[in-house]
């Protein structure tokens, strides 16, 4: 599993002083970079072997500006090219956000998936494992 702390800027709540439901999205999006490495060490985007096929949020609970956000990401499906990466965003030891991404190995060159084998298979499996369940 990776683990990323954010610390919510102001500009990130809404009118409620609430963070913002389309944040999560992109907060997602950022704690993913040490996964995006496991493909493209260097981020190098004319390098990228990783498109998005499909993407959700289910909001738990509110999320507020002035304290930390810790987004753990793993893996809960491996397909032959794809995976199911898995976030869940928590404040204070709170379960906030959990969302779903399914992404696709892909070769951009050729216009199509490429299988995930080999070492990259390997370093994708250790971070595999089953979501948490929904908290209260």
């Amino acid at each position: 599993m990776f683990v990323t702390t954010l610390d919510p800027a102001f500009h990130d709540t809404d009118a409620l002083g609430h963070i913002n439901n389309t944040r999560l999205p992109a907060w997602f999006e950022q704690a993913r970079t040490d996964l995006f490495r496991l493909f493209t060490p260097d981020l190098d985007p004319r390098k990228w072997q990783l498109i998005l096929a499909r993407l959700d949020v289910e909001f738990l609970a509110e999320l507020h500006y002035g304290s930390s956000v810790e987004v753990n990401t793993f893996l809960t499906r491996l397909g032959n090219s794809s995976f199911t990466v898995t976030q869940e965003a928590r404040q204070h030891g709170k379960l906030c956000a959990r969302g779903n991404t399914v992404m696709v190995h892909y070769d951009h060159h050729a216009k199509r998936a490429k299988k995930i084998e080999g070492e990259l298979r390997t370093a994708l499996e250790e971070h595999l494992q089953a979501p948490a369940e929904a908290e209260s």
